[in-house]
């Protein structure tokens, strides 16, 4: 009779809770969601001319990309040429300073880049660049 205690007892020893080891993997996962970041990038794929001054800039931009036959991409969406301005006016509230960065593939029009730095400038951007290729 006293063995049976001791064989439950046992058993019910050996039993591990995995609940706050869930809680652990759960905050840590809630972590790094939020404090990771996001790149954004044009949405097209261009190829861009070379440029023997060409440098790197950093990732926290606002990217437009003008593909080959003139059309502009904001976001991985196709946007009008009269809704590039508010475009980037939003998309400097939710990051203030942030530079522009102008992807225009090498057969593009230079009146479409024109028309899009212009748009930038008027907007607000302090910083307007054109991306280019090392050589």
């Amino acid at each position: 009779m006293n063995t049976s205690r001791f064989l439950v007892a046992t058993e019910e020893e050996s039993q591990v809770d995995l609940t706050p080891m869930l809680d652990v993997v759960f905050i840590m996962l809630i972590f790094f969601i939020v404090t990771s970041t996001f790149v954004k990038e044009s949405g097209v794929d261009v190829t861009r001319p070379n440029a023997e001054t060409a440098v790197p800039t950093d990732a926290s931009s606002i990217q437009i990309g003008i593909t080959s036959n003139n059309q502009i991409y904001f976001d991985k969406r196709l946007v009008d040429k009269r809704a590039v301005r508010a475009n980037i006016e939003k998309g400097l509230a939710e990051s203030p300073g942030a530079a522009i960065i102008i992807i225009a593939d090498a057969l593009s029009n230079t009146e479409t880049l024109i028309e899009v730095m212009d748009q930038s400038r008027l907007a607000g951007a302090e910083n307007v660049s054109v991306a280019t290729d090392e050589p």
